[in-house]
């Protein structure tokens, strides 16, 4: 049972620990030290290495670890026509707080050639595996600044707003695909934040519906996904907040499964199923027999490594809802979704990649 596309049996969702030679550089050209040329030499050679190391412990799906990046979102949100980072309050996440900026839409958004399909180029001519590209779905260019974050010049109305998203993203995607993009993953918070009751209520207080906005965010990623072509293969991860190993949402997928699963036109989940804050594997009851569910049992958040029985007892709860052949097992989410990083060493990253593979040899041999 084990798969020769994607999603695979053992995946992963793809941010990497940021090796010290590249905190380094990217410490340097913050201050001026090294040149733009200097710092992509340094992030091409230990891109390279992670690319390695992934194939090193039996992964066929292979990322870049968004080493170039600093933010799993805004960079990617910032490469986009019309969108700029300004000065903006941190976001707070038990007692962390992000850094003091996010993405503002200032002109008519649109992708002509995305400055990400470059990294995604690097990735693809240094691995003879699969290639995976992962971008941040088109909610979080709305999600948490919302109207406020949008210049009423440019978009007088919300819907000519998301209308222009959709298209946006679907340039983009298509740029990818162009490129040889063959596995695309769209990062979301939105649906997860959908479950939790405070970030309901913050969607309400600033005149948002939160079982309006659900709708609306999977009608963009369907006119992103519109016409695309049958072997691109395109999933999604649905994350609670992973800053420096910490959440913002707490609550299982039962408010948002049936359209998750039924109505927005990707192949595949990545869900977190890490922690009692995820609720029960009850809602994979809504998932069709034509989807995969990839489920996120081990945690990228410590270093502690599961046990391997009980992922497997897991697992096998996870059949009572869904076909097994229907499966398949990742970390809950990447290691680190900011250049900080999760609060676990490089070697416990890769011990629990490579535990994933061993698992998946085992349950889908």
């Amino acid at each position: 049972m084990q798969r020769n596309l994607p999603p695979f049996r053992a995946d992963h969702v793809g941010s990497i620990l940021r090796t010290a030679p590249l905190k380094e550089a990217r410490r340097k050209r913050a201050s001026g030290q090294i040149s733009a040329a200097e710092l992509a030499a340094i992030e091409n050679a230990e891109i390279t290495k992670i690319i390695a190391r992934q194939e090193q412990v039996g992964l066929n799906a292979i990322t870049d670890g968004e080493f170039r990046r600093a933010y799993w979102h805004f960079d990617f949100l910032s490469g986009l026509d019309g969108v700029a980072m300004v000065e903006a309050p941190g976001i707070a996440f038990a007692g962390v707080t992000s850094k003091a900026e996010a993405p503002f839409v200032k002109g008519k958004l649109g992708s002509r050639q995305h400055p990400q399909i470059e990294h995604f180029k690097f990735l693809a001519a240094h691995t003879t595996r699969t290639p995976k590209m992962t971008i941040p779905s088109l909610s979080m260019l709305h999600y948490r600044g919302g109207r406020n974050m949008i210049d009423r010049t440019a978009y007088p109305t919300m819907e000519a707003f998301y209308h222009d998203l959709g298209q946006a993203y679907k340039d983009a995607i298509r740029g990818f695909y162009a490129a040889g993009c063959r596995y695309l993953q769209l990062d979301d918070c939105s649906f997860a934040y959908l479950c939790d009751t405070q970030q309901r209520k913050m969607l309400a207080d600033r005149g948002d519906d939160p079982d309006r906005q659900g709708e609306i965010y999977a009608g963009m990623i369907n006119a992103a996904l519109e016409g695309r072509p049958a072997d691109l293969v395109v999933t999604t991860h649905v994350c609670r907040g992973n800053f420096r190993s910490t959440f913002i949402a707490s609550g299982g997928y039962e408010p948002v499964a049936d359209l998750l699963f039924n109505r927005v036109n990707v192949d595949g989940y990545f869900l977190e199923w890490d922690s009692d804050r995820a609720g029960g594997l009850e809602p994979l009851r809504f998932l069709p027999k034509n989807k995969t569910v990839v489920l996120g049992l081990i945690t990228s958040k410590t270093g502690t490594m599961e046990q391997k029985d009980i992922i497997k007892r897991r697992i096998e709860d996870a059949t009572r809802f869904v076909a097994i052949e229907q499966l398949c097992l990742s970390p809950q989410c990447g290691f680190a979704s900011t250049e900080e990083g999760n609060v676990l060493g490089e070697e416990e990253q890769w011990a629990k990649l490579r535990m994933v593979v061993e698992l998946a040899q085992d349950v889908w041999r």
